[in-house]
């Protein structure tokens, strides 16, 4: 027990070094004693503060926060803890404290027992937890706010494209109408001018009768392009029904009703590979057709237009070629989109410019692919690319 109470510092040696600081006041706040921390922290020795009022040692608002609330509050109910006043250092810095008083009654009068706690780490962490709190309810707000924007941006966004939708269903629909409309007119066209180009001797009312049917087929072929264009823009895009065809027939069989519609064109058909593949003929027909319009319009109709189709084990592949002025490399990227030419040129062939994209779309419901190549001296040739999904014998040998 010795051992342990030597251990125990002496009462002054407790008051001195305190882990706070320590003062003992007289009722109007003179001081009596002060320890060594309260004097550290406040840059004054001990012999300077005995005396003083520890009320001078306070900032102007501490002061009169002392006088109003502190000092009646003390004296009235014996005890007063944690409350925060401001001290001025030896320096005019401000140091922020935490003050706990007792009130005690002694033989000689009553004294002031005070407790002192700095509170500048405190204060620190308050301020940075505050800092913190604040930027957390910015960011929260921020959050509603952009939550907000969102909410509204999406709903504009679905009134927009329930409109956009409302328009291309209006739109595919007057398209398919009017289409449908011009089509009895046109077949109507077509079969008198037939009938009467069968009657008619060999002469320019005959030519002429030839031309009208002509120009029948060509807008027949428009009529479908618009049709098919409706659809890709809706988002329905262009359906294809597959069946076993012979590639080199269906081709052989399109050059042949295409050179009907393009007396002024020399078209030539070549074929590599044997066998048969699985695609829509009719959409095989209309690439054709398509492609062969293209080189009329744009290529040299003094030399020939060729045709390949060819097939082996991986693909099966339709060609187009034509002489002629090359495609200009501006042009290519747009190419195949629609309402898109390669040239400024005007001629009887000239179409609304969807004949390419279509050719384009057709290829892509058959899981395949276009491409050009063009140059001055070689010409233009496209190339569609199908996947060969199966192959069998044609029949032909």
């Amino acid at each position: 027990m010795a051992g342990e109470t030597s251990l125990i510092p002496d009462q002054q040696s407790l008051f001195d070094d305190a882990p706070c600081g320590q003062i003992v006041t007289r009722e109007d706040g003179s001081i009596l004693r002060a320890n060594k921390t309260f004097c550290t922290w406040i840059g004054w020795e001990k012999t300077d503060l005995e005396g003083r009022r520890f009320q001078d040692l306070l900032t102007i608002g501490g002061r009169i926060f002392h006088q109003t609330h502190w000092s009646p509050l003390i004296q009235m109910q014996g005890s007063v803890a944690e409350v925060k006043l401001d001290l001025v250092h030896r320096d005019k810095t401000t140091i922020s404290m935490l003050l706990n008083g007792v009130r005690q009654q002694l033989e000689s009068g009553v004294v002031y027992q005070l407790a002192l706690f700095c509170t500048t780490d405190r204060d620190k962490y308050e301020r940075e937890l505050l800092k913190a709190r604040q930027l957390a309810e910015g960011l929260l707000a921020n959050k509603v706010a952009a939550e907000a924007a969102l909410s509204q941006a999406q709903t504009q966004l679905n009134k927009a494209y329930e409109k956009a939708q409302r328009r291309a269903v209006f739109a595919e629909q007057m398209v398919a109408i009017v289409s449908h409309d011009l089509k009895n007119p046109l077949t109507a066209i077509k079969m008198a001018a037939e009938i009467l180009g069968r009657k008619m001797p060999d002469g320019k009312e005959k030519l002429m009768l030839s031309h009208i049917s002509s120009s029948t087929d060509r807008a027949h072929r428009m009529i479908a392009d618009l049709l098919d264009f409706a659809l890709a823009r809706v988002g329905r895009g262009i359906s294809v029904s597959r069946s076993a065809i012979a590639l080199h027939s269906v081709v052989a069989q399109s050059i042949a009703e295409l050179q009907v519609a393009f007396p002024d064109a020399d078209l030539k058909h070549q074929s590599v590979g044997r066998g048969g593949v699985e695609l829509d003929s009719d959409r095989i027909q209309q690439i054709i057709g398509n492609l062969v319009a293209n080189s009329a319009a744009y290529g040299d109709l003094t030399k020939p237009i060729t045709v390949l189709s060819s097939l082996d084990v991986n693909r099966a592949s339709i060609s187009v070629h034509n002489f002629g002025p090359a495609i200009p490399e501006s042009a290519r990227p747009k190419l195949f989109e629609p309402m898109t030419r390669g040239s400024d040129q005007d001629g009887q062939h000239r179409s609304v410019g969807l004949g390419l994209f279509i050719v384009r779309e057709i290829a892509m419901a058959h899981g395949g692919d276009i491409s050009v190549h063009s140059t001055a001296e070689g010409g233009t040739t496209f190339t569609v690319n199908f996947p060969q999904i199966s192959s069998f014998s044609d029949g032909e040998e």
